[in-house]
């Protein structure tokens, strides 16, 4: 089974731009890139900060991009959206008896869970959070997957990159989910976005990777402090292979790249 991975697409107005790029162009091109070379995807998630500011505005056009898309399509919040706002502009997303945008998507024998870390009263800003409920939610999501293989999805990563202005706003109550996770052994992969960079590593016995956004980027900047730090470099996508021998992450840049070759020895 196979998933395509968007995370960070931060949609704003026409005629808005980051850092002097249009995220909905980015985002069509990664789009376009996406499904044209995996048409056989079974699924397609995008791990948050859907939009900029959380306008209403920004969410409806979000909504037109994704229409053409054939796909299953899973969104879920980041710290640049708005939950309200965006159950009003997508009121089919799945949400918990909370209210929270939470929900099981079934890729053969593998669960993929989706998770809402957004958190309205942030402190520090921009950091996520997954509450009482929404911890209960997720406990009763791993015991109804009967030990079945389990990656679980959110926008906030429960773990340290090394890139400390993002470290300092990452999901809050790590120590609580990763205690969670060592209860159920079937948890075997964990997919975040926010970081806005690939990078793959182990937390506390379980795998995890982060993807590229598919705007604006993170510059490679270690141990330097502030979370607003943007790059121009080229966006990027996961696919994610749900095999019989485990999750396989792969990540796909939109840069300058040739055509495939044969060397002359190999068919």
């Amino acid at each position: 089974m196979k998933l395509i991975v968007l995370t960070d697409t931060h949609m704003v107005e026409s005629g808005g731009n980051i850092i002097g790029l249009e995220p909905a162009e980015r985002l069509t091109e990664v789009l376009d890139h996406a499904l044209q070379s995996h048409p056989d995807a079974a699924h397609l998630v995008i791990l948050g900060d859907l939009t900029h500011h959380g306008r209403a505005a920004q969410y409806a056009r979000l909504r037109d991009l994704l229409a053409h898309v054939a796909v299953p399509v899973s969104l879920m919040l980041g710290n640049h959206d708005d939950r309200a706002k965006f159950i009003e502009a997508f009121p089919e997303a799945p949400l918990t008896p909370s209210g929270h945008v939470q929900h099981v998507v079934q890729l053969g024998d593998h669960h993929l869970i989706c998770l809402d870390s957004y958190d309205d009263n942030a402190n520090p800003r921009h950091s996520g959070v997954l509450c009482e409920a929404r911890m209960a939610w997720l406990r009763d999501a791993l015991v109804a997957a009967q030990g079945a293989p389990v990656t679980l999805a959110l926008h906030h990563p429960p773990f340290v990159t090394g890139l400390d202005g993002m470290d300092d706003i990452r999901l809050r109550n790590d120590d609580e989910l990763h205690a969670l996770i060592a209860e159920f052994p079937n948890v075997v992969q964990l997919l975040c976005g926010h970081v806005h960079r690939t990078i793959s590593g182990g937390a506390r016995g379980t795998p995890y990777a982060t993807f590229k956004g598919t705007c604006h980027q993170t510059p490679m900047y270690l141990g330097v402090a502030g979370s607003d730090h943007s790059i121009d470099e080229p966006g990027g996508y996961g696919v994610v292979l749900f095999t019989d021998d485990g999750v396989i992450v792969h990540n796909d840049d939109l840069g300058p790249r040739g055509a495939p070759t044969v060397d002359g020895h190999s068919a």
